[in-house]
């Protein structure tokens, strides 16, 4: 609480009578895992990706994971993915067992940058993973020729994009898949899950065996295949979630051009030409002692995240045997992981929170 105010979350997930209703009915039903409700689940979702081939699993990292399985990756391939993203990212690529290799960022967008996805191809790189990361796009129209040029399979990791697009296409429906996660705080969710998207038929088919120990049918395994599948439960919840995730967008987008025209001091998120950013995040970036803003907002009832203060590189996972970061070279990278604050932007935020937001914000730049 400040003074009489209660503190404004960085997010606040959703559950409401709707989710929780649907949740029993199918506890109810007695059909609670890979039924009826995933494959309703997966039917609606396509609709949001251009009519692709869905096929849902229990997570967002399970998306990628599975997806770029499904590539059949070799040790010693290579998948070029950002650095300034969510560990999941770089994490998929290991366990499918290739290495990452990781390219700089735009400074504007916070997404890869294409020019660097074109200096890190190599003889070794089989596949990109564009990240559309806070729900802006990355530059696909740029992307997809670099990997059509060297022949490299594109995978989208759209976990922060549901319903974000580029030139009316929308994310999810240009590589050879999209991934996206339901986590609670995205910008809709299913408690926990993930959907692969994929125009092609047979790579959707081999993307269900896998989530299902690699069968179809029961106990006639075709290859191997883990236990990632999505249950009823999550798919209901998920259901009720995506049919109003167009109203949560357009406030999303809404409240993001309210703090757009009244901040002062920070620079306030871009949008790229052709873009519908869907604000999984509202991030600026703060000039000075980033800790210190983030600590005056606090204590005017204002939460706030640095998504991400480490980029994945830097992670310890990453680090050399001699714990360096390793050969990478990427200067807008490491700004960003000093610069960048993330502001509520969820959908149920007030008029009175959003000024007092502003407020905030406009009083910790001045002293800053």
């Amino acid at each position: 609480m400040t003074g009489s105010q209660p503190a404004i979350p960085p997010a606040r997930p959703v559950i409401g009578e709707d989710e929780i209703e649907a949740a029993v009915r199918v506890l109810r039903s007695g059909m609670v895992v890979q039924g009826p409700e995933v494959a309703a689940f997966e039917n609606e979702f396509s609709e949001l990706v251009d009519g692709r081939h869905c096929v849902a699993v229990n997570s967002g990292t399970s998306a990628l994971q599975l997806a770029l399985l499904a590539l059949d990756l070799k040790p010693g391939d290579e998948v070029i993915v950002p650095s300034f993203s969510f560990a999941a990212s770089a994490n998929a690529v290991r366990l499918a067992g290739a290495t990452p290799v990781f390219a700089d960022i735009d400074p504007a967008t916070f997404c890869i940058d294409p020019d660097a996805v074109a200096a890190a191809v190599t003889p070794r790189t089989v596949a990109i993973m564009p990240v559309h990361l806070y729900g802006h796009p990355a530059a696909m129209d740029r992307i997809m020729p670099i990997a059509e040029a060297h022949g490299l399979a594109v995978v989208e990791d759209a976990a922060q994009a549901h319903a974000a697009g580029l030139n009316g296409t929308p994310v999810g429906a240009f590589g050879v898949a999209g991934c996206f996660s339901f986590y609670p705080t995205k910008n809709m969710h299913s408690l926990e899950g993930g959907m692969i998207t994929t125009a092609d038929a047979e790579f959707a088919r081999k993307l269900r065996l896998l989530r299902n120990q690699g069968m179809e049918q029961r106990y006639q395994n075709e290859i191997v295949g883990a236990n990632m599948r999505l249950t009823d439960v999550a798919a209901a919840i998920g259901r009720v979630q995506l049919g109003k995730l167009a109203g949560w967008t357009d406030k999303r987008r809404a409240n993001a051009a309210y703090l757009d025209e009244r901040l002062t001091g920070v620079v306030v998120p871009a949008v790229a030409a052709g873009a519908k950013h869907v604000y999984h995040q509202y991030t600026i970036r703060v000039s000075g002692d980033r800790d210190a803003f983030q600590a005056a907002l606090a204590e005017r009832g204002i939460g706030s995240a640095p998504y991400y203060p480490t980029p994945i590189h830097r992670l310890r996972p990453y680090l050399t045997e001699d714990g360096q970061p390793g050969p990478w070279k990427l200067p807008e990278t490491d700004r960003a992981t000093g610069e960048v604050l993330s502001l509520p932007i969820f959908p149920s935020l007030t008029t009175e929170d959003l000024d007092r937001i502003v407020a905030a914000v406009n009083d910790a730049a001045v002293s800053a």
